[in-house]
């Protein structure tokens, strides 16, 4: 199927080939570990330094934008402010007149996505190459933190948290980029298209950093993919009660004009945390102050030696493919 490559595959090809050996690495490759964590206490300012990369490969809209929450999220959710990007641009045709016109719209939402997260592009590399479709883009995000905060500290009796809503990326995805074939009003397409100004968690992660076990956000398979990779990444199982999950309405008409679940599509703008249950009050009210919607909708349990996603009913035991795929696939046919 489309989208990650699957843990078994991981654990025969990439996991085990990682070059030389570094004491200073305190995350390396792992599933559901979306960033590294490197040991930089003896440089000035010390604490650890999160590095994450990530592509945008498919969407046809505001890629620059994407970009760079999506990479700047992954280190946001490792406890850190994003502080420096680095970013490969790759354009579809032979750099001509016509073909130079995303280069300047990617590279202004770039700009522009930077500076709102407060992180510099530092460098990287662009090129035009015949056989693509579609822009490609790459990024990589570094910052440093104090408390690294990985997707693997889940520990049994914590409670889930979630951000915002489900499938907020997701949402502004299908108003961009199939909005035309979907049975929708317009003021609903409208307003979905502004939930792409609410995809950065770096608000949302230095709020919960400080008492958060683990940190993961959801993005391609959505709110299940998320909590499937924290529940096998911390080896629990998590229980989630999908009633209690947010739900925005625009979400829920636009998924329903496109046959999609909600919980499984592009889910960048939440953060799913597990914290110490007489925390989550207190957390809870801290988003709140600062204009976040947030709820409890799962508790952490015990794996029994397979680590899986318990939800209302259904177990989740497999990865999860984004169900916005087919759409994709279908356009380009």
């Amino acid at each position: 199927m489309p989208g990650k490559v699957n843990p078994d595959e991981l654990l025969a090809h990439v996991f085990g080939r990682t070059g030389a050996a570094d004491e200073t690495v305190r995350q390396g490759p792992a599933f559901g570990e979306d960033a590294a964590g490197i040991d930089v206490s003896g440089a000035e300012g010390g604490g650890t330094l999160v590095v994450s990369s990530d592509p945008i490969s498919l969407a046809a809209s505001q890629v620059g934008t994407l970009g760079v929450h999506v990479a700047c999220n992954d280190v946001a959710a490792s406890g850190a402010d994003p502080r420096w990007l680095t970013v490969v641009i790759l354009l579809p045709g032979d750099g001509g007149e016509s073909s130079s016109k995303p280069l300047e719209e990617i590279t202004r939402d770039l700009d522009a996505a930077a500076g709102e997260v407060g992180a510099s592009i530092v460098g990287g590399h662009s090129e035009y190459v015949d056989a693509l479709e579609r822009p490609l883009l790459s990024l990589t995000a570094m910052g440093r933190t104090e408390r690294f905060v990985p997707t693997s500290g889940a520990e049994p009796g914590d409670r889930v948290v979630l951000t915002k809503a489900a499938g907020i990326e997701g949402t502004a995805i299908l108003a961009a980029d199939f909005g035309d074939d979907l049975v929708a009003d317009d003021e609903t397409l409208e307003r979905a298209r502004t939930f792409l100004e609410e995809i950065s968690v770096v608000p949302d992660a230095r709020v919960l950093r400080d008492v958060a076990t683990a940190m993961h956000d959801p993005t391609e398979g959505g709110v299940v993919a998320g909590a499937y990779e924290l529940a096998r990444a911390s080896d629990v199982r998590l229980e989630v009660d999908r009633d209690a999950v947010p739900i925005r309405e625009e979400t829920r008409v636009l998924c329903e004009a496109a046959d999609v679940d909600p919980l499984r599509i592009f889910g960048s703008g939440a953060l799913l945390a597990t914290v110490p249950p007489d925390e989550v009050d207190g957390v809870l009210a801290d988003l709140e102050s600062t204009g976040l919607e947030a709820a409890e909708i799962g508790t952490v349990r015990e794996s029994d030696g397979e680590p899986a996603l318990e939800l209302g009913g259904e177990t989740v035991a497999d990865p999860v493919e984004d169900d916005l795929y087919p759409l994709w696939a279908a356009q380009d046919e």
